[in-house]
């Protein structure tokens, strides 16, 4: 029988995975498994159903880590039943799942399978046949005219009655004294000691133009076909709604040659905006990784690297005002983002909600 992947922390860990299993009640998803491994595809797809209910049965914080594991372990089962059906789309789909709802002792084994599956999903030896599109025929997430346009309104502005006009309006929305005199400033080629004696130690914000000037990622994200090609097939959690505050706000779990149809259709049709938020995408997806650089400003003072998430969204996208609990360095890499700051000396007359689940969020609509 063809091997698609292998499993080695799997075939290692599994035993003293199963009785820990058993040790917390899960006899039946130990069976299953056993059946699964002698090739019932059923058994497979049931002992997953099992850890999934595990999963939510109850807060996150609450789920024991013992059933993300077993979670993780039931769809590389799952994955290997539909690699030797050649469904590998499907296998795929399985396998990310494990990566996003699944836990840490089996991650090697499911990143090493989505390597191997993600060749035979796009077509092994297949032709791509937009390898050879010009630049003028590719598809654009953001086209260079509306770059052009925006640049040339810009320099047709009359910057004294615009700046005027937009503190007049602001004055009239914002809390008392919350408007600071002090500009956001940009620099270039800002050196790692210049930033952290004169931005980081006084908590100061900086807008750094050029660090991101070599990266792949800002032709290669621009383009869709590309997207597509390197990412197409993997399934990726996203917002669904205005925003988290609003009570319409939904998550999903779909492919993201989906989400980027969503993107193109926002502002075409009725649709709600569709967001990728705050998710480990470069953990999921390896190809997109190699895109970017973490910039040594991430370090400074001798910090370390909280976490490395992404967010990707059509135009008009809002994250409400809110905190958090570690400093961010934003790198917007396609499209451009407006940001609105306000010091912590203000927190409270912001109006954070006093719900734990929202205390970072603030209840003034900005």
């Amino acid at each position: 029988m063809e091997t698609f992947f292998s499993t080695p922390i799997l075939d290692q860990e599994s035993s003293a995975l199963l009785k820990t299993i058993s040790e917390h009640g899960g006899y039946a998803y130990v069976s299953m498994v056993a059946q699964a491994v002698a090739g019932d595809t059923r058994a497979a797809e049931a002992a997953r159903e099992m850890a999934w209910e595990q999963l939510h049965s109850g807060p996150w914080h609450s789920v024991l880590p013992v059933w993300r594991d077993a979670y993780s372990m039931a769809c590389l089962h799952v994955a290997t039943h539909h690699c030797r059906s050649g469904e590998f789309k499907e296998a795929l789909r399985v396998l990310d799942m494990g990566v996003i709802m699944g836990g840490p002792l089996l991650r090697k084994d499911l990143d090493s399978a989505i390597e191997k599956v993600s060749f035979r999903a796009r077509g092994e030896g297949e032709n791509d046949e937009s390898s050879g599109a010009s630049s003028e025929s590719r598809r654009r997430l953001v086209s260079e005219e509306e770059f052009d346009k925006a640049e040339a309104k810009l320099r047709q502005c009359c910057w004294t009655v615009m700046v005027l006009h937009l503190i007049l309006q602001l004055l009239q929305i914002l809390p008392n004294k919350s408007l600071s005199c002090k500009i956001v400033v940009k620099r270039s080629a800002l050196s790692l000691e210049g930033f952290l004696r004169e931005y980081f130690l006084s908590g100061s914000p900086v807008i750094i133009t050029d660090c991101m000037a070599h990266w792949p990622a800002r032709t290669k994200w621009n383009d869709i076909d590309y997207l597509e090609k390197v990412a197409g097939d993997r399934t990726v959690p996203v917002e669904v709604g205005k925003n988290y505050l609003c009570p319409e706000w939904k998550q999903e779990l779909i492919p993201f040659s989906q989400f980027l149809e969503r993107v193109q259709s926002t502002g075409k049709s009725s649709n709600v905006p569709t967001y990728l938020a705050q998710h480990p995408l470069f953990d999921q997806i390896n190809e997109l990784r190699k895109d970017i650089c973490v910039p040594d400003y991430c370090f400074a003072a001798g910090g370390e690297l909280r976490s490395l998430n992404a967010w990707f969204g059509p135009a008009g996208t809002v994250t409400p005002l809110h905190h958090d609990p570690h400093h961010n360095i934003l790198a917007q890499v396609v499209g451009k983002k407006y940001i609105r700051l306000y010091p912590a000396s203000l927190s409270e007359e912001l109006y954070p909600y006093t719900e734990t689940m929202l205390c970072n969020s603030s209840q003034v609509s900005c």
